[in-house]
C-alpha cells in the first residue's frame, strides 16, 4: 500500500484528488492527510514519512519547489499538480518528473500512479527532483525580464539576453546578445545586486559578466575570459578563486 499525502492550497482541488484516489486506487493508495501550506507540508513529511506526495506547484505565496529545497535528501516520490504553466511543464518534461495538470484528469492520474515503482531507489528519485529544480531555475532565468531606464523611458529586456555590463564611474553600459548597447545612469553595483542570482559574476571592478556567454578562459595571474561577443575581459586577482568556484558550480 502506497502511503500518500496531498499538499495544495485549494480545497476543491484536494477534494477532487482525494475522491479520484478513493474511486480508482482504494486498494493501492492510502491517503493519510492533506495540508495547505508549505510549512505544514514540511512538518508532515518529516513526521509521517510518506511514500508519495501530491505537491501543488503554487502554494499561497510560496511554491512546491521551496518545500523540496528544504530536504537534503528526497526520500519520497513526488507527483506535481499544476495549473498550466508552459515553463513549469517544460521543466517537468525535461526532468522526466511526474506531473498532473489541473483540473486532474482521471486517466492521467491512473497513468501517473500506475507507473510508480516504490522499488526505485531514493537516489534516483532525489536525482530526478534535483534535475527538476535546476531546470526550473533555468526556465525562470530564461523568462525573467528587467527594466532598463534609458533617456526615452524604460526598456524591458530578458536577463538571458545580457552578455555583460561595463562600468564607467556612475554609468553602466549593457551589451546585449543582439549587439545592442544600452547606457544607463546607474552604477554597476546596483545591477550586480539585481543580477547576482542569474549566473552573473563581477570579475572586475568595471565588469559584470553573464557566465553563460563565456567562450573561453585564459590562465594568468588573475586570468581573463573571452566572451561570445568577442570581448576580452580581465579577471581581478582577488576575484579569481571565487570566479573559478562559480564556474565549477554551473
Amino acid at each position: 500500500m502506497i502511503r500518500a499525502i496531498i499538499i495544495d492550497d485549494e480545497k476543491h482541488c484536494i477534494e477532487r484528488l482525494s475522491d479520484l484516489l478513493k474511486e480508482n486506487f482504494a486498494n493501492q493508495v492510502h491517503l493519510m492527510e492533506s495540508f495547505n501550506t508549505v510549512e505544514d507540508g514540511i512538518k508532515a513529511i518529516e513526521k509521517l514519512r510518506p511514500d508519495l506526495v501530491f505537491l501543488d506547484v503554487q502554494i499561497h505565496n510560496k511554491t512546491g519547489f521551496d518545500l523540496l529545497r528544504h530536504f537534503d535528501k528526497i526520500f519520497f516520490r513526488v507527483i506535481f499538480t499544476t495549473a498550466f504553466d508552459k515553463y513549469a511543464v517544460q521543466a517537468f518534461r525535461f526532468s522526466a518528473a511526474d506531473y498532473l495538470l489541473k483540473p486532474v484528469d482521471p486517466e492521467e492520474l491512473k497513468q501517473a500512479v500506475g507507473k510508480l515503482s516504490l522499488g526505485t531507489g531514493t537516489n534516483t528519485v532525489s536525482d530526478t527532483v534535483l534535475h527538476l529544480l535546476n531546470n526550473i531555475r533555468e526556465t525562470q532565468i530564461a523568462s525573467k525580464k528587467i527594466g532598463i531606464p534609458v533617456i526615452t523611458g524604460l526598456v524591458f529586456i530578458q536577463v538571458s539576453e545580457i552578455i555583460r555590463c561595463q562600468s564607467d564611474i556612475n554609468y553602466t553600459t549593457f551589451f546585449l546578445k543582439d549587439k545592442q548597447k544600452l547606457l544607463v545612469a546607474k552604477t554597476l553595483k546596483e545591477y550586480e545586486e539585481i543580477l547576482n542570482d542569474y549566473h552573473f559574476f563581477r570579475v572586475h571592478n568595471s565588469h559584470l559578466i553573464n557566465l553563460a556567454y563565456i567562450k573561453s578562459y585564459h590562465k594568468g595571474k588573475g586570468g581573463s575570459v573571452t566572451m561570445t561577443d568577442g570581448s576580452e575581459i580581465e579577471i581581478s586577482t582577488r576575484r579569481k578563486d571565487d570566479f573559478l568556484k562559480k564556474m565549477a558550480e554551473l
